[in-house]
C-alpha cells in the first residue's frame, strides 16, 4: 500500500494494523486517493443501508465473482459488513485470490452510524 495515498494523519495506522475505524475512514474518504468500498453483507442489507457509493458482493459469491473486482485490485479497498465478522472472512478469501490492499472496517456499518453518520439506519 503506498503511504503516499493515504492522507497522512493515517498511514501509520492503516499500515500497522489493517483495519480502519469508521472515523478514519470517514476522513479519509474526503482525500482524493479514497479506497474504494465493498460491502459484503446480504443485498436486503445492501438495500436497507449502504455507504455512498459501496460495491456489493455478498460474502457467499465473493470466490466465484471475484472477477467483478478486477477494476479494484491495485486499489486499496476497505471491506464491511454489518459488524466486521463477515468481512474479516471476506478479506481473508481476498488475499487467497491475490489481492493485497484490504481493509477492514472496524464494528462494521452499525459502528459507522453510531460514530459518523446517524442517519444511517441500525438493524
Amino acid at each position: 500500500m503506498p503511504v503516499g495515498k493515504l492522507p497522512t494523519s493515517l498511514t501509520p495506522a492503516i499500515l500497522t494494523r489493517m483495519t480502519i475505524t469508521p472515523v478514519e475512514l470517514a476522513t479519509w474518504l474526503k482525500a482524493p486517493s479514497a479506497p474504494a468500498l465493498l460491502d459484503v453483507r446480504e443485498p436486503g442489507e445492501h438495500d436497507f443501508c449502504a455507504l455512498p457509493g459501496s460495491r456489493l458482493l455478498p460474502l457467499g459469491e465473493l470466490a466465484e465473482r471475484v472477477e467483478e473486482l478486477a477494476d479494484w485490485r491495485d486499489r486499496e479497498i476497505v471491506v464491511y459488513c454489518h459488524h466486521g465478522v463477515r468481512s474479516a472472512h471476506a478479506i481473508g478469501t481476498l488475499r487467497h485470490l491475490g489481492f493485497t490492499r484490504l481493509i477492514n472496517l472496524t464494528g462494521g456499518i452499525d459502528r459507522w452510524s453510531l460514530e459518523v453518520d446517524p442517519k444511517t439506519p441500525r438493524y
